[in-house]
């Protein structure tokens, strides 16, 4: 079995198609900052704010492969850890997993050693857990104890990144990723020559915690969330020209219905009906394009170039390459939404 740090093709071909559906589930992303590229072993810190949605963000930040770690439980099934093995993701557990479950992490541990080793970065959620706010919870402590034991053998950056959305369930949204100043980790630890373990783990977990929290709209989570939230970015209700629009476009958003019918309809009724969790909704959406896209241009290519002239099922097959986002596009024309803060 290949390293998980190793390149491969299947993987970059496939990243090249999970890219692509990543830009276009939102109306706008911007990436502000960048990782450093000095040598160091880079460990990415982001915030954890809306599921899968925030890894497949943050692969954004480069185009070559960035390892990942996720909780250790969805790798209970040998094919699920064959899969994410392949998508380079490794598991961790938490200490609400069990004790034998955290027990593995000793077997993990050295394999994402080995992979700053190899100039490839680290990312993990350092809360632990998302949650759809703007806000943040306790940093754990096992990304503080994963890059001071780096430290030991390399030069280590833990960096702050902070993920924005201006809606955590409204498909094609507005998405904001910064990168914050690198956390020298060697230096720190030398500062903090002194300090015991536990000392040294809540000041490096708490400086990363502030770090984060002023790359984000971040908002206390307490009772005064709500009102906060609505002063900072207040739900605007839409104008009468995107009424206007909506009537003037409506030709376009029933050919795009029709189009994706069985991407969108699926992924909206498992939101509505199979979700337990609807922090996971843009998620779901997102599988629904990634996997479905391909399947229904092959259908849609068959009958365009069976019944329609060339040209016109060419133009069939482009139209329907952007008819998902179309169809949510008109939807939030008539919903309200959020904007992000001027700076």
């Amino acid at each position: 079995m290949s390293e998980i740090w190793e390149k491969d093709r299947r993987y970059s071909f496939l990243r090249h198609w999970a890219d692509w559906c990543t830009r276009r589930s939102f109306r706008k992303l911007e990436v502000s900052g960048s990782l450093p590229s000095d040598g160091r072993a880079i460990i990415i810190a982001p915030n954890h704010c809306n599921t899968l949605m925030d890894a497949l963000v943050v692969l954004q930040a480069r185009k070559e492969a960035t390892v990942f770690g996720a909780r250790a439980d969805i790798f209970n099934k040998s094919a699920a850890a064959r899969a994410l093995r392949f998508l380079k993701i490794l598991p961790i557990a938490r200490q609400r997993d069990g004790f034998h479950a955290v027990a593995k992490n000793l077997e993990v541990i050295p394999q994402i050693y080995d992979v700053l080793h190899h100039d490839v970065p680290f990312c993990i959620f350092p809360e632990g857990r998302h949650r759809t706010m703007h806000s943040l919870l306790p940093i754990r402590k096992g990304v503080v104890r994963l890059a001071v034991g780096n430290a030991e053998t390399q030069p280590t950056a833990l960096v702050p990144v902070g993920l924005d959305y201006t809606d955590f369930l409204l498909y094609r949204g507005e998405c904001r990723m910064r990168f914050g100043e690198p956390i020298d980790v060697n230096a720190y630890v030398e500062a903090h020559r002194g300090a015991g373990k536990t000392e040294l783990y809540e000041g490096l977990s708490a400086e990363l915690s502030k770090r984060i929290s002023e790359l984000i709209v971040y908002l206390p989570d307490d009772e005064h969330y709500e009102e906060r939230l609505d002063a900072v970015m207040p739900l605007k209700k839409p104008g009468w020209w995107k009424y206007l629009l909506a009537v003037l476009t409506a030709p376009f958003f029933v050919l795009s219905a029709l189009l994706t019918l069985p991407m969108w309809g699926v992924a909206e009724w498992i939101c509505r009906f199979k979700l337990g969790d609807k922090s996971f909704s843009n998620s779901v959406r997102y599988l629904l394009k990634f996997a479905g896209t391909p399947l229904m241009l092959l259908i849609w290519a068959v009958l365009g170039f069976v019944f329609l002239p060339w040209w016109a099922a060419a133009g069939l097959l482009v139209y329907f390459l952007c008819s998902y986002s179309i169809f949510y596009d008109w939807l939030n024309l008539l919903l309200p939404h959020r904007t992000f803060p001027r700076p």
